[in-house]
């Protein structure tokens, strides 16, 4: 039996209808084992003593209407190993709910919030309150629950953290058909399973993830014909396109664009629209093409 000494956070986001997990630990690829979430359903976080069939086990409760305390109750009555075992279950309607066991290697606690619970063992005291609290101001402001959920990661580890050390960290957000091509709810998974600085390099990935597949805002659309002169530099630096420079947007401009966008996947931000193109993108492409090549 091994220790996860760790800290995460479950919690949802009954607004946009996900539901995610983020942690931290000093083991290897520590999410794959903490991490679990089912759209419309909840999340759970399974860690110290770590028993990987609470996540399949919880799901299947909170699926079946059980709230996030029966879930817990649930899981923990038949364990003999409760005493080390540590929860952190949110459930559909935005309930949350945490166990930690009395033998849990110290520091060791939770915190339970409004739609989230934040939990860890073997901790710098005071963690888990600071991941509490900046969640619940995160949520507050801009971006989405990945980004708070990250950032409550940052905030743990800015007032401790894990004792031993830093390693691994993933981010798992779930939402009705949010995979890449709609197929599956797992909107986004990101893992960092053996790094020396695990949060900074899953923040990296979050933001790589919002440009690749992030929803384009109206507001962040330009008119084509005001960067064609741009996209033209860019996809003859890229090597996809030898015509002029005159800011004419044709179908020449166009298929090298659509061929540069399809290798650096961005097909999900642009599809080859005439008129309009996200700004997200062309400041991304530029940056990556003109400007690296100054």
């Amino acid at each position: 039996m091994h220790t996860i000494a760790t800290f995460s956070i479950v919690a949802c986001d009954l607004r946009r209808q996900e539901w995610g997990v983020a942690v931290q630990s000093k083991f290897l690829a520590a999410a794959a084992v903490v991490s679990w979430a089912q759209a419309g359903a909840g999340a759970v976080a399974t860690q110290a003593h770590a028993n990987m069939g609470f996540g399949p086990r919880g799901l299947n409760l909170l699926t079946a209407g059980a709230c996030a305390r029966e879930v817990v109750d649930e899981l923990i009555a038949g364990d003999a190993d409760r005493d080390v075992r540590q929860l952190g279950v949110v459930d559909r309607l935005g309930t949350a709910w945490a166990y930690t066991g009395a033998a849990c290697t110290a520091w060791a606690g939770h915190v339970v919030g409004e739609a989230y619970a934040c939990q860890g063992n073997i901790l710098v005291p005071g963690t888990v309150e600071a991941m509490a609290t900046h969640f619940e101001q995160a949520r507050s402001g801009p971006g989405e629950l990945a980004d708070w959920l990250v950032s409550a990661l940052q905030a743990g580890q800015d007032a401790g953290g894990d004792s031993r050390g830093r390693q691994a960290a993933g981010v798992l957000v779930v939402r009705q058909d949010g995979s890449y091509g709609g197929t599956t709810d797992r909107y986004l998974d990101l893992r960092v399973d053996d790094d020396p600085e695990p949060i900074r390099r899953l923040q990296r990935l979050v933001s790589m993830h919002h440009l690749l597949f992030g929803a384009t805002r109206p507001d962040d659309l330009v008119p084509i014909a005001t960067v064609a002169r741009d996209l033209q530099r860019v996809v003859r630096v890229s090597g996809d396109y030898d015509g002029p420079i005159d800011g004419v947007f044709g179908e020449t401009t166009r298929a090298a664009l659509m061929a540069l966008a399809s290798r650096e996947n961005l097909e999900e931000r642009w599809f080859g629209d005439r008129e309009q193109i996200d700004g997200t993108v062309v400041a991304y492409l530029v940056g990556r093409y003109l400007h690296s090549s100054d």
